[in-house]
């Protein structure tokens, strides 16, 4: 007899969005082809958010592939966000360093764009994002998604397990890290004007990090292509770690004996460290990190935060050659 033993994030689907809901919401959509104030300035930027008409998606040659199948196995204990306010309430230092940059980030183009797999691997290799989606299992997660500063969201991804990619790329066993690079276009990205930052955009996962089954690569968004203010056509989702870990226009992987040093740790080390993983025990600098605004359907609530946003028994094991040596929720 198989018995199944939930994880202890894993709680029942009553108490997320409603099946069938979400599943007629995805049927007529493929038939039609910083820390903030009191909460009511936080329903204010809700509300403003859900006023804003959708961007970022339109003429993505990758739409006939969502939605796609849906993997269970990542489950909610609580509502998904609206649409609207996921989409454009949202941080790209690439186009500026206010929430509301989805309208600047519709003039990056996103086709052709290629990825490069190089490094320690068997061999390097460039591919067309449309042929590696042909290649990628593709599925869609329910995640939540913790901002360093403290607000989160609960989001449907769509896009394949990173460690499909890092197979792929057959790195070789002197590989400790995996390099992520952000596109590198200071002509439409007008925060890459700014010289003071270390363009390009660079993060790093250690490779057992990046082969946890928790790791992910999003290319679609509440069934749709992902939108281009949100990372298309390829960013990282790794819900355990705060969102600035989550690299977005993402154009190299490199395979590496060193571990890199991240685009916020060259700017400030000391706040945002290479680890970032959610813990309410470690504040901040400038503010706690014990509770946090969730937006979700029926405005914004005050909720605690999980050490490691709720996904500990996924990821916990992870660091524990790490944990009397270095501070790993920063």
């Amino acid at each position: 007899m198989l018995i199944k033993i939930e994880r202890g994030w894993q709680l029942p689907e009553r108490i997320a969005t409603p099946e069938a809901l979400f599943r007629n919401r995805r049927q007529f959509l493929k038939g039609m082809g910083a820390i903030g104030g009191a909460l009511v300035a936080d329903s204010l930027v809700l509300n403003s958010a859900l006023a804003t008409h959708d961007e970022g998606t339109n003429n993505d040659p990758s739409a006939e592939l969502y939605p796609v199948w849906e993997n269970k196995t990542f489950t909610l204990d609580r509502e998904l966000t609206p649409e609207k306010f996921a989409t454009h309430y949202n941080n790209y230092y690439e186009f500026g360093s206010q929430k509301e940059i989805s309208k600047l980030a519709q003039e990056l183009p996103i086709r052709p764009w290629t990825i490069t797999l190089d490094g320690l691997v068997e061999k390097e290799a460039i591919l067309d994002i449309d042929d590696l989606l042909a290649m990628m299992p593709l599925e869609e997660r329910v995640y939540r998604h913790r901002c360093v500063e403290a607000w989160s969201i609960a989001v449907p991804y769509s896009g394949f397990p990173l460690q499909a990619l890092v197979n792929l790329a057959r790195p070789l066993g002197s590989a400790k890290y995996l390099v992520m690079q952000s596109f590198e276009k200071p002509e439409i990205a007008r925060g890459q004007k700014q010289f003071w930052y270390p363009w390009p955009y660079t993060e790093g996962l250690t490779i057992e990090e990046a082969t946890n089954e928790l790791a992910f690569m999003a290319t679609g968004y509440y069934g749709k292509p992902i939108p281009k203010q949100n990372g298309a056509p390829l960013r990282l989702a790794v819900p355990w770690k705060y969102g600035f870990k989550h690299a977005k226009g993402i154009v190299r992987f490199t395979f590496s004996e060193k571990r890199p040093r991240s685009f916020w740790e060259n700017i400030q080390g000391s706040e945002y460290g290479f680890w970032a993983n959610v813990n309410p025990d470690v504040p901040h600098p400038r503010w706690s990190q014990a509770t946090e605004k969730f937006y979700g359907p029926n405005g914004v609530m005050r909720m605690p935060t999980q050490l490691f946003n709720g996904y500990g028994e996924y990821v916990a094991t992870l660091y524990s050659d790490f944990a009397k040596r270095e501070p790993l929720y920063m």
